[in-house]
């Protein structure tokens, strides 16, 4: 069989009628979130030229944390949502909505 003729399974379902349950949509979703989130993280880090080991002490946690936070690993309690904002100088901006999550970190200007 040709490789053009090879189609993921969800794909097949989809075409074939298939609808995705309630529950794993909202996990598709927590799934999206976390991602975005993690993303989020990174891409801030980066910008400030911080190492994991930098980030975590700027926010008084440890390096371990910083990994899993950015491999979608864990999920942030709200103290520590604003640790971070904090540490990475910059206000936590969130969008839920039915079919898309935006998680952005936008830096504090230095006026």
């Amino acid at each position: 069989m040709s490789h053009t003729r090879w189609r993921l399974a969800r794909e097949r379902k989809l075409t074939e009628g298939y609808t995705e349950s309630e529950d794993a949509a909202a996990e598709r979703a927590e799934i999206r979130l976390a991602m975005a989130f993690a993303k989020a993280v990174y891409d801030r880090r980066k910008e400030l030229g911080l190492s994991q080991a930098q980030l975590a002490e700027r926010a008084g946690l440890t390096q371990a944390k910083i990994s899993r936070l950015e491999g979608a690993d864990t999920v942030p309690t709200l103290p520590l949502l604003r640790r971070l904002a904090a540490a990475l100088d910059a206000s936590l901006n969130i969008a839920l909505d039915d079919d898309r999550e935006e998680v952005t970190f936008v830096a504090h200007s230095a006026a």
